[in-house]
């Protein structure tokens, strides 16, 4: 009795000690059960798709390429969502799109429900009539390597030439070229385009625009690449929202292009103060040499 009391004691003493043991950390901790087997496919599916990205941004698509153009089908081989997105049927507030108008929906030249930026200006029946325009109009190509000025070598000439970030679109070259205000002091309007125009057009004159514009001044435009020139002129005959839809009837900005002023017919050699400073050629690269598209 006397032994296996002891034995007894000395075994509850030793399972006392491995249970204050083990809440100590003393006693060894059973080997942790492996990740299963679906978790390990996703951390290497998550591996894969990182280095699918890496691979993406080093692509040369993505470098700037003067000499040719990246095609609309290549860029949308990776994009083609941007064509595919719809607007929302309300707004965060409640408001049903199918009731409400948008800021590019006031104008009489765009027809049909609301819709997306890119598809307004790439796939849209109207925009496609009068615009021209590709993928690389607004995404220009970029260096990787150029997070900011003086980040690598190649970004040295652009610190002191004006430095735009990767990726971003400069609105200066290309929003504003379309999307500026109506210069109504400039061009000698006694106010904005909605208040004179009341005056200029009836039954007869259905563009109040070509009143000037038709032979006075001016005459000599939309000879870009970037554009439709001359079904913009054949549109233009029947409404002036042709013509005010991106000469301040959809303003972003509150200042206007300075667009090029080519010579007309009988142009005043004198130039006036504010257009002194005004190129006389469309920019070279989307200049069109002989006038016709």
């Amino acid at each position: 009795m006397r032994l296996s009391w002891t034995g007894t004691l000395v075994a509850i003493g030793a399972g006392v000690v491995l249970g204050v043991g083990a809440l100590h950390g003393w006693a060894q901790t059973p080997p942790t059960p492996q990740a299963p087997k679906a978790e390990a496919d996703k951390a290497e599916a998550d591996a894969d798709k990182a280095g699918e990205y890496d691979q993406a941004i080093w692509n040369k698509l993505h470098f700037p390429s003067p000499g040719s153009r990246v095609t609309d089908a290549q860029c949308l081989a990776c994009h083609q969502e941007v064509l595919e997105r719809r607007v929302r049927p309300s707004t965060l507030a409640g408001l049903k799109t199918s009731e409400t108008l948008a800021w590019y929906q006031t104008l009489d030249t765009y027809t049909g429900e609301q819709d997306t930026f890119h598809r307004r200006h790439l796939v849209l029946p109207y925009g496609k009539s009068v615009m021209n325009l590709s993928c690389t109009f607004c995404h220009r190509g970029h260096d990787p390597r150029d997070e900011a000025p003086g980040s690598s070598a190649t970004a040295a000439s652009q610190a002191t030439a004006g430095f735009t970030l990767r990726k971003v679109v400069d609105p200066s070259k290309t929003c504003l070229l379309c999307h500026g205000t109506f210069p109504n002091k400039v061009m000698g309007l006694p106010g904005p385009w909605p208040e004179v125009r009341k005056g200029l057009e009836n039954a007869n004159v259905k563009n109040g625009c070509l009143i000037c514009h038709a032979q006075q001044f001016r005459t000599n435009r939309h000879n870009v690449t970037y554009l439709h020139g001359a079904k913009i002129e054949d549109l233009a005959k029947e409404s002036s929202d042709v013509c005010y839809g991106c000469h301040g009837g959809r303003s972003w900005y509150r200042i206007s292009y300075p667009y090029p002023r080519h010579a007309w017919p009988a142009m005043s050699p004198t130039v006036p103060d504010w257009a002194k400073d005004r190129p006389t050629e469309s920019d070279p690269e989307y200049r069109i040499e002989d006038g016709a598209k």
